[in-house]
């Protein structure tokens, strides 16, 4: 496979994964906010924290509130992750992967750029909220089936499992970290009562509740939601798994060493993990998944080292200018 195609089958996964993930959070975060009470401090804002795009968003909003933060993460083409240019990007690389490709991909991501398009801004107007993203979610669970049931156990589909499963990981530790360390204010009497929906928010951005309930068989308790997130193997988006199923596609590969070692490494960090500390430390957290997200992106790296055209021409620029 041409390394062109192979980072644009990456991609695709991660921009995919990327729409599907944005749409969850916010559909949970509307919700959870008719539970919390209006002294919480809950608001809108985390969502752009989770992200990691603050200083793009204040360069070009004022407030923080729900109007803002929903055109920003649903339609604002200047943010590359909103969700609208996640699917320019997706249907992009898609368009130019057509030949290895199923068609009905193409025709299913096509379609959901179209209506998103055209329905874009009933993101932020509370009446039709859930319909839209319920409807950008399930086009994403389509596509997702569709490449399942129908392409071939290729590099093709190697490459769209590491852009996905990475990109989940991301997506865990950002929605871990934020929700469970920062969101809610510790100590404050008043908020106390109202820590388990806090949890269940986090299990529930990651479609988790039902998967933690059958599993773990106890109540909602941080240190349980943490260890089922970040250490579980059988829940497909908890970063053990994400990381283990990447890991068994990389040695599908050629040239996996320094990813596989990559992969290895923060998986070892991720189930070594001293959950009942982490869930009592916020800071302690905070600190685990920076280290996380090092490895993440440290393994990404090495991805596009090991087979991707640019990274390629990267390393040859920078030998060119070491010699003259």
């Amino acid at each position: 496979m041409l390394s062109r195609v192979a980072e644009n089958i990456y991609w695709l996964a991660r921009y995919l994964e990327r729409v599907e993930d944005t749409a969850r959070l916010i559909s949970v975060n509307s919700h959870l906010l008719l539970d919390f009470p209006k002294a919480s401090g809950l608001g809108w804002s985390s969502l752009v924290t989770i992200t990691g795009s603050e200083a793009l968003f204040n360069t070009h909003y004022s407030q923080h509130d729900e109007t803002s933060v929903l055109c920003f993460l649903c339609g604002d083409r200047r943010y590359p992750g909103a969700i609208i240019s996640s699917l320019a990007a997706t249907r992009e690389a898609l368009r130019s992967t057509r030949d290895v490709m199923p068609p009905s991909v193409w025709e299913e991501v096509n379609q959901l750029y179209i209506s998103v398009c055209k329905q874009v801004g009933r993101g932020s107007i509370p009446r039709n909220r859930d319909a839209f993203l319920n409807g950008v979610i399930r086009s994403c669970e389509t596509v997702n089936g569709m490449i399942a049931g129908t392409l071939s156990h290729t590099q093709v589909r190697t490459f769209l499992t590491l852009g996905q499963q990475l990109e989940r990981a991301d997506m865990t530790t950002r929605i871990i970290d934020v929700r469970s360390a920062n969101l809610l204010p510790r100590g404050t009497e008043e908020i106390m009562p109202f820590e388990t929906l806090q949890w269940m928010s986090v299990l529930k951005s990651l479609t988790g509740y039902q998967m933690y309930r059958q599993q773990v068989k106890l109540g909602v308790k941080g240190p349980d939601v943490l260890r089922f997130l970040l250490q579980d193997k059988r829940f497909p988006r908890a970063v053990a798994c994400c990381l283990w199923r990447l890991s068994n596609k990389l040695r599908e590969l050629p040239r996996h060493a320094p990813a596989l070692t990559a992969a290895k490494r923060c998986l070892a960090h991720v189930t070594g993990a001293r959950v009942n500390e982490l869930a009592r430390e916020p800071d302690l957290l905070n600190a685990f998944i920076d280290r996380v997200q090092i490895d993440l992106n440290e393994l990404h790296g090495e991805i596009g080292h090991s087979w991707f055209t640019s990274f390629e021409c990267v390393d040859s620029q920078v030998q060119e200018q070491k010699q003259s």
